[in-house]
């Protein structure tokens, strides 16, 4: 009897040890699935991320070439303007140099008419001399 009722003990213990080990088991599924379904979000963000991230350097990059290639055609026009500017300036320059060249020339003419200016005066001056001496003489003649 006395071993009956010990065997009907233990029974019931290894019926409630049974019980919480299968409440375990299942706190424990749970909690397994509860995290698997979190895994599975966390893994569909991170691909969504990542998706959105190799956009956003597709994106840059295109804008990067697209700016790359913006900056390479004003770099051209300007280099053009350039060329241009240093036209005008060399031509300029050499108009300079030529009206430089035609100032010395008339400075130059100038000073020779002024020298034949006075040349001319001053052999007037001796003709006139000259006349008065011819016409004193004609009239003592």
């Amino acid at each position: 009897l006395h071993q009956a009722k010990s065997s009907e003990e233990k029974a019931k213990k290894a019926m409630v040890d049974a019980a919480r080990l299968a409440d375990e088991l299942r706190a424990e599924q749970d909690h397994v699935n509860t995290q698997a379904t979190a895994k599975r979000a966390l893994e569909t963000q991170m691909n969504e991320l990542e998706q959105r991230l190799a956009e956003a350097n597709e994106n840059a990059m295109r804008g990067g070439r697209a700016a790359m290639a913006k900056m390479e055609s004003r770099i051209r026009e300007m280099e053009i303007e350039l060329g241009n500017l240093q036209g005008h300036t060399s031509d300029s320059q050499k108009a300079h140099q030529k009206a430089e060249r035609k100032i010395k020339e008339l400075s130059f003419q100038n000073d020779e008419d002024r020298k034949n200016q006075d040349r001319m005066s001053e052999m007037a001056s001796k003709l006139q001399s000259k006349i008065k001496t011819y016409k004193k003489q004609i009239e003592e003649a």
